[in-house]
Order: structure tokens, then sequence, then C-alpha cells
């Protein structure tokens, strides 16, 4: 029997685990069930990270946990999945391609920025979605030292204004300095044509948002978005021109494309709608986690979010079922009544709430050393011994908190 795992995002890596985990309870070797995940490289990019500098060092290597919890990794990029014949068509980063066959799939691909096709955008554009797109816009920033001060240099627009445009936009007056000189005075403006910022935060915590983007100088526009872009800035839909040598796309993201391959309902963000099994209920033997699906958290009517929190869970929950429907044994119904978030408001601090009507616990300095704890230590990959690594991904456990 094989179990074949698309995607070594949080989903992708905690799906390995959990499967290796019930293997391993179950007391059946790795010859009888392998578990195989497909990925172009054996490495966790620390995806919640990309805003901050120094991107390239924010990946975590994964085959030594592999080898140690028998995981079988296939370097590669899934490029067609056949769900009637159970293949798996992989790409190699040498051009090869070969078949993987399945017994049971799990998609967790992960989820791409949103680009629309606006003037100028692909050309001019920067993001912090992928490695390479945060490696890019660093790259940038530290080429504007060589840019005479003027025309926009040292203005940043970032394009929108939820959970990745703030912390873009609030760590970049720091970045900025670090760069061009601790006199630098940068402008840093967020678009958005919403009404407010944070539309998904809520009015309690909108105010300590707002009194931070005061504090560092980040400007605000409502009600318009991005029309056009060149090389030298961008012209809103109000007509607003903004001179600015960077701009930064953070307007939404979708499902990985890989997804429209499986034969099943999607949502508006073209994610694979699952039961409480996670399972694709029209396909037979694929379930789908992470940002590739669409999953209820809870009985009054909350669904997992596109994010790390809900990602790490949603991939233990979805290894677990889709070895135990191989192996004959009872299933885990996926639920996440926790709820927190924690945003980074760069030499603001942070913003820490619970629950999903946003309770504010903390703020300042005091969450800004939470949201640090969260990023360097929980997020990242168990160490690389069979024991603790298998424990990490108790689906009851995983980021319950």
């Amino acid at each position: 029997m094989r179990l074949v795992i698309i995607g070594a995002g949080f989903a992708g890596m905690y799906a390995a685990l959990s499967a290796a985990r019930l293997r391993d309870i179950q007391g059946v070797s790795p010859e009888k069930l392998e578990i195989a995940l497909i990925a172009p490289e054996p490495t966790l990019v620390v995806r919640p990270r990309l805003y901050e500098p120094k991107p390239e060092t924010l990946t975590a290597p994964l085959l030594d946990v592999f080898n140690a919890i028998d995981v079988v990794y296939v370097q590669g990029s899934a490029e067609t999945v056949d769900t009637e014949a159970r293949l798996v068509e992989v790409a190699s980063t040498m051009g090869t391609r070969k078949s993987i066959s399945y017994d049971r799939l799990v998609v967790a691909t992960g989820s791409r920025l949103f680009r629309p096709n606006i003037p100028g955008l692909a050309e001019h554009g920067f993001s912090v979605d992928q490695l390479a797109d945060a490696i890019a816009l660093d790259r940038h920033l530290h080429s504007l030292a060589d840019r005479p001060a003027q025309n926009g240099r040292d203005t940043v627009v970032v394009a929108g204004g939820g959970f990745t445009g703030i912390e873009a936009a609030t760590e970049m007056p720091a970045r900025l300095r670090a760069i061009l000189g601790k006199d630098t005075n940068p402008r840093i403006i967020i678009v958005d044509r919403g009404e407010a910022i944070a539309p998904d935060m809520g009015a309690g915590p909108r105010p300590i948002i707002e009194e931070a983007l005061r504090k560092l100088g980040v400007e605000t526009r409502f009600g318009a978005g991005v029309a056009a872009l060149d090389k030298s800035g961008v012209t809103l839909s109000d007509g607003e021109r903004i001179e600015a040598e960077t701009v930064i796309w953070a307007a939404g993201i979708r499902a990985a494309p890989l997804t429209v391959q499986i034969p099943s309902e999607r949502d508006n963000f073209g994610r694979l709608l699952v039961d409480r099994d996670l399972r694709v209920p029209s396909v037979a033997g694929v379930f789908a986690t992470g940002d590739a699906a669409k999953a209820a958290c809870d009985d009054v009517g909350n669904y997992a979010l596109m994010s790390c929190q809900h990602a790490t869970r949603m991939g233990a929950f979805a290894g677990n079922n889709a070895a135990a429907d191989l192996l004959g044994v009872p299933t885990k119904p996926y639920h996440q009544k926790a709820y927190v978030t924690c945003l980074d408001l760069g030499e603001a601090g942070a913003l820490f709430t619970r629950g999903w009507d946003r309770k504010i616990e903390m703020v300042g300095a005091v969450a800004k050393k939470t949201k640090q704890e969260i990023n360097t230590v929980w997020i990242y990959p168990p160490q690389a011994n069979r024991a603790a690594a298998l424990a990490s991904a108790n689906p009851e456990h995983v980021t319950e908190v």
C-alpha cells in the first residue's frame, strides 16, 4: 500500500508525520505501508516569516526528519493527478518525468498569491508570497542604496490591508533604515479598496493597529486600489499618482492550481470542499488539507483559514485519516475550536487575540515576544528523532493554543 502526499509545507509536513505516527502505533512496517511525499525540495519554507529581512535563511531542512520516520521523499513537482488511475505524474528539476501510483492521496499543495491582470503588476510588483519572491524583494531593497534619494526611492506602496500587508508595511521602516541609513525617513503607504485596515480582525483590535501605523508613520489609502504600475510608481483607481520605486502586492491568495485537477467542488478561493475527515467526498481515495481545503473547524459555522495555524493541525488530521482509511482503523474528525491571531506590528510591537471574536489578550512588547517565539520555535519542524517527531504529530494536540 502507498500513501502519497503532495506538498512539503506545514500541512504536508504534518500529514507525513501523522501518517507515520499512526503506522507506528498500529505496528505496520514501512514495507507494508509506504508513505511518500512529493515536493521540489526537502525543506519547509517558513512562509509566515517572509516579510522579514534575510528571507534566504527562513527555511528548515526536512530530509533528516523524513528519514527518521521512514517517509520516502520524492524530489520533483506534481504536475498531473489522474484520480481514476490513481497516478501522480512528477516532473524532476532535471526535466525527467515519472508516474507514482497511490492508494490514498493527500493534496497539501498550499496556496499562491492572487495576481490580477493589472497593467505593470507582473513587471514591477514585488511580494512576500513565496521564498523566491521574498528574496527578490530583499535584493531590490538593498539595491536602493545605490540609487539617488529621489523619485520615490524611499517610498514603499503596499497593496492590501490584511495580515500580510500590515506585517510587510510595519516591518518596512526598520528594514529601509537598516539599508539606507538611520537618518532615512521612509514613506510607507498601505492601499486597500476596503474602508478600513484589517477587515478580518473586526472593530475591537482595529484601534491598536491604527495606533501602531500612526506611531510608525505608515500612511493609508482606503476606498481605492492600484490601477496600474510602472517602474517609478503606481496610479490608484481614484486617479492619485504615488512615486514609489517599491510596490508590494499583498492582496489575496488562492489555492495552488493543482487542485483544479481534482474533479470536485471548490470554493471561491479554489479550495477543495472536504468532509470532517478532510476527505474529498466525490473522489475516491483523495484527502485535501491546509490551504488546498475548505474545512469546517467546528459545528457553529467557523471554517479553517488559509494560515499556518490551521494548516499544521489540518495536516495532522489528514495524514492520520488517510493512513487510517488504508489500515482499516477509525478516523479522527478534524476540529479546531481554539483560534488565535498574533499580528506583527514591526517596531510598534504586536497584537495577540484569542477566539473568533478576536478578544485582545496582549499588545506591544509582550505580544511581540510571543510572536517571536511562535515564529522562531513553534512553527519549525520537530527534531530528526523518531520518537520526538512522531509524538509531535498527535492530531489532537497539534497547535491547540
